[in-house]
């Protein structure tokens, strides 16, 4: 299975209360902090709604 490697470039503060949900439940917790997740639709959909504070690359 594919995997997704995802990156915070911009800061949650601010944000609206389930992007900021979205941030915690994908296991980034500060700014450049990368984690790799399995690609599935479950994980895309969460990445859709914080696009604009992500970075997504292909592992």
């Amino acid at each position: 299975m594919a995997k997704l490697k995802i990156t915070l470039v911009r800061s949650p503060l601010g944000r609206k209360q389930n992007q900021i949900k979205t941030v915690e439940a994908l296991g980034l917790k500060r700014i450049r902090h990368t984690v790799e997740k399995d690609d599935n639709p479950a994980i895309r959909g969460m990445i859709n709604t914080v696009s604009h504070l992500v970075e997504v690359e292909e592992v």
